[in-house]
C-alpha cells in the first residue's frame, strides 16, 4: 500500500468522529468483497447488491462501538454479513428506505451476455449452496470464511466472536462432512442430488 494511502484504521478512526467521506473509502475499498460473499451466500446478484448496502448500513450505526481495527476492517465486515444473512429478509425489509439512498456496489450488466453468465453462475452457485445447507450452520459459516473468503484461523474467530480452537475444530468438522457427503451414493430416482454440485464443492473446500 502507498505510504500516503490511509489505512483502514486511519479511517475507521475518522468514521467514528462522523466522517462519511471516510466512510465512503472504507465502501470503495471494500464492498466488492462483501458483495461477492453475500452472493455466494445467497446465489443471487440482486439480493446480494442488498445485502452489502445493509452490511455498510449496520457498521456505520454501530461504528461508536467497534474500536479501530489493527489491520484490515474485514474480518469486523465479515462478521456483520453473517449476521445480516441469518436475518436477510427481515433485513432487507428493515432497511429499505436507508437502501433506496445507498450506491450499488456493482453496476447493473448490459449486454445480454453478461446477463446469461450471471445468470449461469446463480444457477451454479444453487447447487453449491444446496449441498452446503446439509453442513451445521455453524459449521458452514468457518468452512466459508477459510476456504471461499482465505481468511486464516485468527481473522475469522475475530469475525465470528470464537476461539481460534474452536475455528479449527469447525473446520476440520466441516471438511470431513463434505467429504462423506461426495461419498455417499446416489439417492433413489426423484431425490436426486447433483455429482457436478458435490464434486464442485469439495474442490472448494481444499
Amino acid at each position: 500500500m502507498n505510504p500516503d494511502t490511509p489505512t483502514d484504521a486511519d479511517l475507521w478512526r475518522r468514521a467514528r468522529d462522523g466522517d462519511e467521506r471516510a466512510f465512503g473509502v472504507l465502501f470503495d475499498r471494500h464492498a466488492r468483497t462483501v458483495y461477492n460473499h453475500c452472493f455466494r451466500r445467497t446465489a443471487s446478484w440482486s439480493e446480494a447488491e442488498d445485502l452489502t448496502s445493509v452490511v455498510f448500513l449496520e457498521t456505520w450505526r454501530r461504528r461508536a462501538r467497534v474500536d479501530p481495527p489493527s489491520g484490515s476492517l474485514l474480518p469486523w465486515l465479515y462478521g456483520v454479513a453473517t449476521h445480516v444473512l441469518h436475518n436477510h429478509r427481515r433485513s432487507l425489509r428493515r432497511h429499505r428506505d436507508a437502501l433506496a439512498r445507498m450506491p450499488a456496489p456493482v453496476p447493473e450488466p448490459e449486454d445480454a451476455d453478461e446477463v446469461a453468465a450471471r445468470l449461469d453462475a446463480e444457477r451454479r452457485m444453487r447447487r453449491v449452496l444446496d449441498a452446503m445447507g446439509r453442513l451445521p450452520r455453524r459449521d458452514r459459516e468457518v468452512l466459508i470464511l477459510c476456504v471461499w473468503e482465505e481468511l486464516d484461523y485468527a481473522e475469522v474467530a475475530e469475525a465470528l466472536g470464537i476461539p481460534v480452537g474452536t475455528v479449527r475444530s469447525r473446520l476440520n468438522r466441516a471438511r470431513g462432512r463434505l467429504r462423506g457427503l461426495v461419498a455417499e451414493p446416489e439417492p433413489p430416482t426423484g431425490h436426486k442430488r447433483s455429482n457436478k454440485s458435490n464434486s464442485h464443492l469439495a474442490e472448494e473446500s481444499r
